[in-house]
């Protein structure tokens, strides 16, 4: 059996020597000289052809290993890191993670935790298990052109740019989508064709079909271009295409029809949580109520929809009180109404994310990503490491 070369990262020598025992009860396991220079560490564990294993301390030099870990990972697919802190936190174990690191034991070493998180990192790796933890973010609204695309054009890019994890971006709207035109891309492949193949569909061909833009981790499903195509899409066949999606990127965000109809419906309930879209007008907001009714209906947990209040003017008629008591439920999130920044990014084909990004609009799209990716992520971790956290 070859054994997995185990890198040590630490600043105490306390710690390397209690790894060190632990690790070499290991058959499989190797522990590696390791060079306190980074860079030498990294062009050390890159030119391995062999999968790796690297426990990183961040006990001391925090912000340096925060950085070095994903430059790791990036690089170096096979190699797995666990870290390791004295001060072990929510928020500290969602930077970790989110840095790209596996798995989590805080110091001082108990000797049970680490096998188990070791335990974890080999079965995953000898295995080839890989644990969807894909979250499915659908932007709807039984209204349109009140900013859906727009909305889930710059979330979709802004929670890749976050979290630098594979994001996918569908388009739903089978009649009218508008994404294309949005990113200014004419992508080969469409929905249909990928339906059309779905029984051929892994991560190397899902990465290879799906447009990639601009060298970031999202990757764009467009709509069909003719309407026709879309009239045998099946639910079935969405919740299909959804749950081989979920095996290659940790976001799928969805432009969602603005109808009741059943595809629609499926890419609702596949849903891990629904931006429900209005704005402060009496029309939009009986439409909404309809919605809400709907959803409770379907038996959706009133968390899953969360209402975001689109062009939302500070002294509007209106008021932001008025849409909650309208509603009987808070808002999530407010978009600041930029009509002239919006149509700007529109016509230039470009995500106002990045034609404008220091605009107000801008600013709440990332904010609102910011904040879906750290509940995400919060609720993730607290979850995972439960036992760890109510030690603090």
């Amino acid at each position: 059996m070859n054994k997995i070369p185990a890198f040590i990262l630490t600043d105490e020598f306390s710690t390397a020597e209690v790894l060190k025992l632990y690790l070499s009860e290991y058959d499989n396991i190797e522990i590696m000289p390791t060079s306190q220079n980074y860079s030498d560490l990294q062009d050390k564990i890159i030119s391995l052809e062999s999968s790796s294993l690297l426990v990183i301390d961040l006990s001391y030099n925090k912000e340096q290993k925060l950085e070095f870990i994903p430059s790791i990972t990036k690089e170096c697919k096979k190699c797995k890191v666990l870290a390791l802190s004295d001060s072990p936190s929510v928020n500290l174990i969602i930077e970790i993670m989110r840095a790209g690191a596996k798995e989590f034991v805080p110091v001082p070493i108990i000797k049970n935790e680490l096998f188990t998180a070791v335990q974890k990192l080999i079965t995953e790796e000898s295995e080839h298990k890989k644990v969807s933890r894909c979250k499915i973010i659908s932007v709807f609204s039984n209204k349109g052109g009140i900013g859906k695309t727009s909305l889930a054009t710059n979330l979709a890019l802004d929670i890749a740019d976050i979290t630098k994890e594979n994001t996918a971006l569908i388009d739903l709207n089978f009649q009218t989508g508008d994404i294309t035109t949005f990113l200014d891309i004419r992508p080969s492949f469409n929905i249909t064709y990928l339906l059309g193949n779905i029984d051929k569909l892994n991560e190397t061909y899902l990465l290879s079909t799906l447009e990639q833009y601009k060298r970031t981790s999202l990757y764009v499903l467009a709509d069909p271009p003719f309407f026709k195509q879309a009239d045998n899409i099946t639910p079935k066949q969405i919740t299909k295409l959804f749950n081989i999606l979920k095996e290659t990127f940790s976001y799928i965000i969805i432009d969602a029809e603005a109808s009741f109809e059943g595809k629609n419906i499926a890419a609702l309930d596949n849903s891990d949580l629904i931006l429900l879209l209005t704005v402060a007008n009496l029309p939009a907001l009986r439409n909404t109520q309809r919605c809400l009714e709907l959803f409770d209906k379907l038996g959706y947990d009133k968390n899953k929809t969360q209402i975001i209040l689109s062009r939302y003017i500070e002294n509007d008629v209106i008021k932001e009180d008025d849409v909650c008591r309208v509603l009987s439920k808070n808002i999530y999130k407010k978009i600041p109404n930029n009509y002239f920044a919006i149509m700007n990014a529109i016509n230039k084909g470009l995500p106002v994310s990045i034609l404008e990004p220091s605009s107000d609009v801008a600013q709440s799209y990332y904010e609102l990503a910011k904040d879906i990716t750290d509940n995400l992520y919060r609720k993730n971790m607290t979850e995972k490491f439960e036992s760890i956290l109510n030690k603090e």
